[in-house]
């Protein structure tokens, strides 16, 4: 994109066309960040068209349907987590965009485990993305693992500083105990 203003509407048009183009790429990452946050994988599988296919790094090579099916038993047992998306790089090419973002993931292992640890995670996510019928979506998936850090679990809430009873905390959760979905906002 141009760093000075068109000087014709057309141009004007197709500049306007890339940025709507490119926040519903966006929009559509993030969605899946909180699909996993959340363990809402309705928001994971509104991500792919559904001939999509996801290459996990390793963990999963398959139908990204497949990828949604073990999300939908695993992520509302999944441990608390919260994904971070940077480095957001939108390539359009037509109804066709190449992506690359960087996801850093930080999960707490607290429950099941005689040693509970923090998990902190950078993938380097590179997706196709395909317009279809208007709609924007992950048509292919692959997944890098950049590295990970793992530390000891010691929860303090700034030595009480920011909490001094964290029972009192309203804490995230997943579907559909989160406030996300808490229809009361008086």
């Amino acid at each position: 994109m141009s760093d000075t203003m068109p000087d014709d509407d057309s141009t004007l048009m197709t500049e306007l066309r890339a940025l709507l183009d490119k926040q519903a790429i966006y929009e559509v990452l993030v969605s899946y960040c909180r699909g996993a946050d959340r363990g809402d994988a309705d928001l994971i599988a509104a991500a792919y068209h559904d001939d999509a296919i996801e290459d996990h790094g390793g963990t999963f090579k398959g139908p990204a349907a497949d990828y949604v099916a073990t999300m939908r038993k695993v992520l509302p047992k999944a441990p608390r987590m919260t994904h971070a998306i940077t480095n957001i790089m939108i390539e359009l090419d037509g109804d066709r965009a190449l992506t690359e973002c960087y996801i850093m993931t930080f999960s707490r292992r607290d429950t099941g485990v005689d040693d509970p640890f923090d998990s902190l995670t950078m993938a380097r996510v590179i997706d196709r993305f395909e317009r279809r019928d208007g709609r924007w979506a992950i048509a292919h998936r692959r997944l890098a693992w950049e590295w990970n850090h793992e530390m000891p679990l010691h929860e303090s809430w700034g030595r009480g500083a920011i909490a001094p009873d964290p029972a009192a905390l309203v804490r995230g959760a997943k579907k559909p105990d989160d406030i996300l979905y808490s229809q009361d906002w008086s």
